[in-house]
């Protein structure tokens, strides 16, 4: 797993064994380990070429053993792909076969996006291969060092920018958020309004009901790991043995994934994902985004989105250990957007609905009629639908909400990347909480 860090600074959730960690003795796992071993999607478009490309080389020992010796900025500078005139012959020609297959798929991802541009007559729209092929070069088929320097780099920024673009995803996802709710409070009665203002209000409070949230990283808030989740002696804390009991794959690191479970326990105290109404699991999801970005800048000294085992040591040791004021940079406890930023998402939101010509009473009964219909896709008298009956659905529903043949705006992004470079599907969880109320 720790090869990915060295090659691309901060990948190490991919393939494990690549650079040997520290030597340290492995604790057994918590009774609580859910660790499924299987690889971390990092959710880059072109996540499967990198970790074949890193596959294919960690096999050839003279590049590995290069890469054992470089530091980060060597590494992230992509002036480590210099080496690659290293490798054998063998390793050359797969990674030269790798390429082609990944130009191909990139030039059929191309066609269809243009089929699909085209379609919609959205010729100030279509794509542009340039941006497409960012992490490989396209210069010929064969793998070069310019095609390794491109990878590492271009893998290195999007990861970087990967928090980033969490973090406005989910403003926009708190916007809209808000926007229907006064939409929703516009279309009451008064009598109607203040029962549901009252009823919100009362969602509020039982919301903000719950046990005192631990700083992340705080030795409170990991002692109470150890005891409720490690199931060991409260009175027998140790930071060595606490370390290698999360370090799930035995690398030497804490990855983010691995980093995010610590803070399970303390999520759980405000967020209980059997009370969709009051407890939004979007924002549960922020919130551990957030908790890791508090503990790595406290603990990840070289800022390669890692935390060692030497840097957790040296962090028990200092006195922000031993202190502990509480979360408070929560969801609950930050203004998520200005007065002007929703103001104008507004603005953007109607324009887009007011472009495609669809009632947005009408927008809310196709999404949900759609909703219902996936739901239910897998339990009907004639099995589950194909794709093809899913997709003539949706075309359906759309035809009759507009006019022309563009396809309606999604008014705000529902993927969310988070950590590690994955994807939140903020609709997704969306339609989990509505449907357990109406179970309900």
């Amino acid at each position: 797993m720790a090869h990915i860090l060295l090659l691309s600074a901060i990948l190490l959730a991919t393939i494990p064994g690549f650079i040997a960690p520290p030597v340290v003795e492995k604790q057994p796992k918590p009774v609580e380990d859910t660790n499924t071993g299987e690889d971390t999607d990092t959710g880059l478009e072109y996540d499967r070429y990198l970790k074949e490309v890193v596959s294919i080389l960690e096999e050839d020992e003279g590049f590995r053993k290069k890469l054992e010796e470089s530091n980060i900025t060597y590494i992230k500078s992509g002036e480590i792909a210099q080496h690659l005139e290293m490798v054998s012959h063998r390793i050359r020609t797969r990674l030269d076969e790798l390429k082609r297959r990944e130009l191909t798929r990139l030039k059929e991802l191309m066609h269809a996006k243009m089929q699909a541009a085209k379609a919609g007559d959205s010729p100030d729209h279509l794509p542009d291969f340039r941006q497409m092929v960012k992490h490989i070069g396209h210069h010929g088929e064969q793998f070069e060092v310019k095609d390794l320097e491109k990878l590492i780099v271009q893998a290195t920024n999007d990861l970087e920018e990967a928090d980033k673009k969490r973090r406005e995803n989910f403003k926009e996802y708190e916007m809209e958020k808000e926007h229907l709710r006064r939409e929703k409070l516009k279309r009451m009665t008064e009598e109607e309004r203040k029962k549901e203002e009252e009823h919100e209000k009362e969602l509020e409070q039982k919301h903000k009901e719950h046990p005192k949230v631990h700083e992340p990283g705080s030795k409170d808030q990991l002692e109470e790991v150890w005891e409720k989740t490690d199931h060991m002696d409260p009175d027998d804390f140790d930071p060595k043995t606490f370390f290698k009991m999360h370090d799930l794959d035995g690398d030497g690191f804490w990855d983010e994934e691995e980093t995010e479970a610590l803070f399970q326990k303390e999520l759980d105290k405000v967020y209980d994902p059997e009370n969709p109404e009051e407890d939004d699991m979007v924002e549960r999801e922020e919130d551990m985004a957030r908790m890791r970005e508090h503990l790595d800048n406290d603990v990840d000294t070289d800022k390669d989105r890692l935390i060692s085992f030497d840097e957790f040591i040296k962090y028990t040791k200092s006195d922000d250990f031993d202190k502990d004021d509480g979360w408070l940079e929560g969801v609950d406890d930050t203004d998520n957007f200005t007065d002007e930023e929703f103001d104008e998402f507004v603005k953007k939101y109607e324009q887009k609905l007011k472009d495609h010509n669809i009632n947005k009473d009408d927008l809310k009964a196709a999404v949900n009629d759609l909703n219902i219909k996936v739901r239910d896709a897998a339990k009907g008298p004639d099995g589950p639908m194909t794709a093809e009956e899913i997709d003539a659905n949706i075309k359906e529903k759309v035809i009759s909400l507009k006019t022309g043949n563009q396809p309606p705006p999604v008014p705000v992004d529902h993927l969310q990347p988070e950590q590690g470079g994955q994807q939140v599907d903020h609709m997704q969880i969306q339609q989990q909480q509505q449907q357990q109320q109406q179970q309900q």
